[in-house]
């Protein structure tokens, strides 16, 4: 292929709310119920860290879910709260202390950890795919290699500004931004086309 530049997704920020203070002490999953994004490893941060858990997504795998992730939901600790819209995921993502997004795979982008940031929440990330290219380790989130480390950085999560996380999508991942690319590299093939 003649690759020319990797653009990344961008988001309307204005339909993300900012919340500069975690409201509470829990940890979001927020993605398919699969194993590629890592549910039962958040299942398992969490009760490591004795924090309640909150999971948000469509099932994609139900013999999954069925297995690792069922068994553990009790409406105390650990909580399904199935496929959200918009006014719910910004509740969600704006009130945790973290969002906890152990993957399984080489994730391509990650809609989530950007929507995440833009309300304020920090990432806590396998360190796999584009989460580097999305979250700055220490300032917007950690970059973990496995539920141990993950474990700790939960421990640590006070010391990520939210106003920073918000700036940081605002700098990066904004809509316009994404236009503002998709263009720049049309008038360059136009431009090669000349020559």
């Amino acid at each position: 292929l003649d690759y020319i530049k990797t653009i990344h997704h961008g988001i309307d920020i204005k339909q993300f709310d900012f919340n500069p203070q975690q409201n509470d002490d829990t940890l979001l999953f927020f993605g398919r119920i699969h194993k590629d994004k890592g549910a039962r490893q958040a299942i398992e941060i969490a009760r490591a860290c004795n924090k309640k858990l909150i999971l948000a997504g469509i099932i994609q795998d139900r013999a999954y879910y069925d297995q690792y992730v069922a068994p553990h939901i009790d409406n105390d600790k650990v909580i399904y709260a199935g496929s959200v819209g918009p006014v719910e995921r910004n509740r969600l993502l704006g009130k945790a202390c973290a969002l906890l997004h152990p993957i399984q795979f080489d994730e391509p982008f990650g809609l989530s950890v950007i929507e995440s940031m833009a309300c304020g929440t920090p990432v806590i990330a396998f360190d796999r795919g584009s989460m580097p290219e999305l979250i700055e380790n220490g300032k917007s989130g950690f970059l973990v290699n496995n539920v141990d480390e993950a474990i700790e950085t939960v421990a640590r999560i006070k010391e990520i500004d939210r106003a920073y996380c918000r700036r940081h999508v605002e700098r990066h991942f904004t809509v316009d931004r994404m236009i503002n690319e998709y263009i720049q590299v049309y008038e360059m093939i136009l431009e090669s086309e000349r020559l």
